[in-house]
């Protein structure tokens, strides 16, 4: 056992909900399934109780206590991969993720991951708490969506950095092309998303067990058939705003998942291969020096070379 201890507090709309989904859903930290072993080698408590049920139901005003164990030996394998660190120390880094990289390994993507490749470039200086195959994983981006990652170095300031996306008081912004114009040139998208029971691949708005989910949308550019946003998360659900914007009727464009059934895989002739939603403004708290940093990133190329083709033929 470590002395890291990990205390969540449930509340009157996390009433009902199963434990392993309560805490992969009230935890950036902890996935779902990482969260099914710790309840299972008996390391979940409720209410100074513990608890080896996954599907035990969670009340309002529970306290449920996770002790973390000792970080097991990583043996997912480190892979000499290109990466481009935007900011490294002792405590924190920040990757600028490229489109198409898968950010941790799972069925089907066992190597070419950031994890293989961040475990080549820092070893063992990340944390463990998020488990074996998402060591220093604080939060995560979709394969085809680029952009700005932090990665915690250790658990000190994994656990800081989790509680700063807790409390949405970490900066994300996005820059996302979706289809036809947007006639408001700002709106805030506040819907709770959960799981599509229909499509397990999918989340939707008002899904099973969902959650609050609130994006603030900035108008950039208006195209023929086109808008060009910033979108601005105050929470962090997955797919969050794939899911707002198709909700919208202003699905991304490229975006395969939440698109139109028939849309093509070029954009004005050029080829675009996932979603144009790139993560490119990353700000948060230092973990040890509790200065607020905020880091860029410029487009990908292809995102650029859309824009570039729809301006020109405006």
């Amino acid at each position: 056992m470590s002395d890291y201890i990990l205390t969540v507090t449930a509340s009157a709309e996390d009433a009902g909900s199963r434990l392993d989904s309560f805490i992969g859903y009230n935890t950036d930290e902890l996935s779902r399934s990482y969260a099914v072993r710790l309840i299972e080698k008996g390391l979940v408590s409720v209410n100074g109780k513990a608890v080896t049920s996954k599907k035990r139901a969670v009340a309002d005003g529970d306290v449920i206590t996770i002790d973390m164990p000792e970080p097991e030996t990583l043996e997912i394998k480190a892979e000499n991969i290109p990466l481009e660190i935007v900011y490294e120390d002792d405590d924190v880094a920040v990757i600028n993720k490229p489109r198409g990289m898968v950010v941790h390994p799972g069925p089907g993507n066992h190597s070419g991951t950031l994890v293989n490749a961040i475990m080549y470039h820092m070893g063992d200086s990340l944390s463990s708490i998020n488990g074996v195959i998402r060591p220093g994983i604080v939060h995560r981006i979709d394969k085809d969506t680029s952009g700005l990652l932090m990665i915690a170095k250790n658990d000190k300031a994994h656990e800081s950095l989790a509680a700063q996306l807790k409390e949405h008081s970490v900066t994300r912004e996005y820059t996302a092309l979706v289809y036809d114009n947007i006639r408001e040139d700002e709106l805030t998208i506040d819907e709770p998303i959960g799981r599509d029971e229909r499509n397990r691949m999918r989340n939707a708005v008002n899904g099973a067990a969902a959650r609050n989910a609130v994006t603030h949308i900035k108008v950039l550019e208006r195209f023929s058939r086109y808008t060009l946003v910033k979108a601005i998360l105050e929470t962090g659900r997955t797919h969050q705003i794939r899911v707002h914007m198709a909700y919208l009727h202003h699905p991304l464009v490229g975006d395969e998942l939440y698109g139109p059934r028939r849309q093509s895989s070029k954009v004005e002739g050029i080829a675009v291969s996932g979603q144009l939603l790139h993560a490119g403004t990353l700000g948060f708290v230092h973990p040890s020096t509790g200065e607020y940093m905020e880091f860029h990133s410029d487009l990908p190329e292809v995102f650029e070379q859309v824009l570039a083709k729809l301006r020109k033929d405006q």
